[in-house]
């Protein structure tokens, strides 16, 4: 039996072998049904003697929604889709066969040796594993964008080293806040010059703890550029977002890969927000959220005064060794009690806004401005 699964290595060394052996069967079935990508599945029941899944093909669900066009329809189908697959591929028996009548299509079933059974764990195990031969959608969360400035006019080497340093600059930052007991559980794809980051995690407390990561990331470079020489390290364009985007797994070869991408609403306003931006400029978005034990919705001007707030209390937080202190956001800034508001109109004539941020931090007795003064 071929060994390849896209299980999580550190959870498949949680199950024991006869479930580890189940899992290797049940995505060899799998892959037959995914034939390459041709088709996805759409979510799965367990089943006394395997388990049912619901697979369509790649194309299926881009038809079913443009019927609400063509129908003078207000977006039921796709509403309907995004609760499909919006949270857990699992369902029961009777989501099943009421998400399978309006598709109009047909169950499909997968036998195994032994039953998946109602062990949490191995059902856990079994819910990763085929959420990545399908598609989820995700109604809001928090995404970031870095920009490497002028990129396309530095050499081969020094673009090479301008995106390590950025990806240091990322796994430093979420370093220093692993140690202060807050975790990013961060993921990222390429944009060529730069990268999406997301929080695989959902929620006020993840969202929350993204924008102090920028934060982390944005004074992490600053100060290498200052002690860099040459075009080594990078001038990065960043912006932050909160809104909703559909995920897909990443194929290599034949089989889908532990790495994601995503594409939707939130990257799509996070490309237009920093498409003209200055080098060095930082970006937040104009949305509302939930932030961490407050039930009211807030803008990007609480977030980022919850963010400045949560770093200023890790005591132990330090940078090149010097203790992190003294946040102060600078007239006009995002945060600030007259925030200046930025209308950004792309080059398809399309509007939004955006607030600009821009502040000064302490590093022991070194002060150090960031962002790009709001005009």
């Amino acid at each position: 039996m071929e060994n390849y699964s896209t299980l999580d290595p550190a959870t498949a060394k949680r199950l024991p072998e006869e479930a580890q052996l189940q899992l290797q069967q049940l995505e060899q079935v799998l892959r037959k049904q995914w034939r390459l990508g041709e088709n996805m599945v759409l979510c799965w029941a367990p089943d006394p003697k395997g388990l049912l899944t619901l697979v369509v093909p790649h194309y299926f669900l881009g038809n079913f929604t443009t019927l609400d066009a063509t129908s003078g329809g207000e977006g039921d189908n796709e509403q309907f889709i995004r609760e499909v697959i919006g949270g857990s591929p699992l369902k029961t028996h009777d989501q099943m066969f009421a998400i399978a009548k309006r598709l109009g299509v047909s169950t499909s079933f997968i036998k195994l040796d032994e039953p998946l059974g109602s062990d949490k764990s191995l059902l856990k195990a079994a819910d990763e594993i085929i959420s990545r031969y399908g598609i989820s959608y995700v109604e809001s969360r928090a995404v970031l964008l870095f920009d490497i400035a002028e990129f396309s006019l530095y050499a081969p080497f020094e673009q090479a080293s301008q995106l390590n340093s950025l990806s240091y600059s990322m796994n430093s930052a979420y370093n220093k806040l692993h140690r202060e007991g807050v975790e990013i559980n961060f993921a990222r794809t390429t944009t060529g010059d730069g990268y999406y980051v997301w929080n695989r995690d959902v929620g006020p407390f993840p969202d929350l703890d993204l924008l102090s990561f920028l934060l982390l990331v944005l004074i992490d470079n600053a100060v290498a550029r200052r002690e860099a020489s040459g075009h080594t390290v990078p001038v990065i364009r960043s912006a932050y977002h909160i809104g909703s985007h559909y995920e897909l797994f990443q194929a290599e070869g034949v089989n889908p890969t532990l790495f994601s991408y995503i594409v939707g609403d939130v990257t799509i306003k996070l490309a237009r927000m920093l498409a003209d931006a200055a080098a060095g400029q930082v970006l937040l978005g104009d949305f509302e959220a939930c932030l961490p034990d407050v039930a009211d919705k807030h803008d990007a001007n609480a977030f980022i005064r919850t963010a400045i707030k949560e770093l200023e209390e890790l005591d132990n937080l330090r940078i090149v060794g010097q203790r992190l202190s003294q946040f102060t956001l600078q007239p006009g800034s995002c945060g600030t009690a007259n925030p200046r508001p930025q209308r950004i109109i792309d080059k398809h004539g399309l509007e939004q806004m955006a607030t600009n941020l821009t502040f000064s931090i302490a590093l022991g007795d070194t002060f150090m401005d960031l962002g790009v003064p709001t005009p």
